[in-house]
């Protein structure tokens, strides 16, 4: 079976009670938690998302999330996630406007 294609329900392995899971990821911001699980999702990389625990005191409305992964597959989630941070770092710096476009336009009438 290739790399790039998830075992289906059937054919995955029962769960280790005893495995340990790593926590990989944090965020207090609920649908980047959601984004990171796809990515580890379509990478085949098996994740828990549990919520954080944030008090509704301090941050009303806001509910984060903690990814869990296998320890086995935590240096390849990581990788993925950088790879998803630092392409998220350059698509938000090509959308800031340039500070000299501003000087460029003409005074109104």
């Amino acid at each position: 079976m290739p790399d790039n294609v998830c075992r289906p329900p059937s054919q995955k392995a029962k769960p280790d009670p005893n495995e340990k899971l790593v926590k990989i990821f944090e965020t207090e911001n609920e649908p980047e938690a959601l984004v990171v699980k796809g990515l580890l999702d379509s990478a085949c990389i098996e994740n828990d998302l549990a919520p954080a625990e944030l008090s509704q005191e301090a941050f009303p409305g806001l509910s984060g999330g903690i990814i869990l992964v296998r320890e086995e597959d935590a240096a390849r989630a990581r990788s993925i996630i950088q790879e998803y941070r630092q392409s998220n770092a350059v698509a938000d710096s090509s959308d800031e406007p340039d500070d000299d476009a501003t000087e460029d336009l003409p005074a109104k009438p």
